[in-house]
């Protein structure tokens, strides 16, 4: 893996070459393994950051992390796609909050790669429809390398499908040109976490995960000679996963060689995480 840890995360590691790779660089800042964060804060740490990266104090970037588990409900969500009543979920530890993304209400929680683009769309020349398409992609790509085949442009439900399961989520916020917000992958979650809830405000659909996918694909493949523990990859582990997400996400962005913070930008992103806690 390379890269450098930093303090509570990690970034990846280039060097700055010339402007036009300033403005097209990502940098990539990573709490995978740092342990959960709760949502409310997560919330609070991007809108700083985006200020930051529209004021220029900042490059573009992308955070990834897994949540302490939370229901959210988006622009469109309302208490109907709960299932269950809100003093019950917060009983058993799980937070509900209320989003200022887009789409209805999902499920976050520990297993489910987060990944929060804050990119200057206006800068990067990147539309929305195109910009959503490419969250999409992203996915597609990653589940194509673990021999899943996920689809998206699915119309009125925005995500990533495979056949008639949903593996992935995404809701974003654009303002002032500045996208925060992003995308969500079943890993490997517990599935039961989304029962007492409406996702997306889709009914009767299933919600699926990368280590479910590939149980079934086993299981498809029982009657094959050889044996399937030669044949079955290992199950994936979240920060793998995270890694080609960010990969083919940059790739899909035109995005230069990942940036590394400056030593000034560094500081700035941690003060504004601090903030946030």
């Amino acid at each position: 893996r390379s890269g450098e840890a930093g303090v509570g995360g990690w970034w990846w590691v280039a060097e700055h070459e010339d402007e036009d790779s300033m403005m097209r660089g990502l940098s990539f800042v990573s709490f995978v393994g740092e342990g959960l964060v709760r949502y409310a804060s997560s919330q609070r740490l991007q809108e700083r950051l985006a200020r930051h990266v529209k004021l220029g104090a900042l490059p573009s970037l992308v955070l990834a992390l897994e949540h302490k588990p939370v229901i959210t409900l988006g622009k469109r969500g309302t208490e109907r796609d709960l299932l269950e009543d809100r003093k019950d979920i917060l009983r058993r530890g799980v937070d509900v909050e209320v989003s200022t993304r887009g789409g209805e209400v999902t499920f976050h929680g520990p297993g489910q790669v987060v990944m929060y683009p804050i990119i200057s769309l206006r800068d990067w020349k990147i539309g929305a429809r195109k910009y959503v398409e490419s969250l999409e992609d992203a996915i597609i790509g990653t589940l194509r390398s673990y021999g899943i085949e996920g689809r998206g442009r699915v119309p009125g439900a925005t995500g990533v499908w495979v056949e008639d399961r949903k593996i992935a989520a995404i809701g974003v916020r654009i303002s002032q040109g500045i996208s925060t917000h992003g995308l969500a992958l079943n890993v490997d979650p517990d599935l039961s976490s989304f029962s007492s809830i409406i996702p997306c405000g889709l009914k009767d659909k299933e919600v699926t995960s990368m280590r479910k996918e590939m149980q079934l694909d086993r299981a498809c493949d029982s009657s094959s000679t050889t044996s399937l523990a030669s044949s079955t990859p290992p199950a994936p582990t979240v920060s793998d996963v995270q890694d080609h997400l960010f990969r083919n996400l940059s790739a899909l962005l035109g995005a230069k060689e990942p940036l590394t913070l400056t030593e000034r930008e560094l500081d700035l992103f941690i003060q504004a995480r601090s903030e946030c806690e």
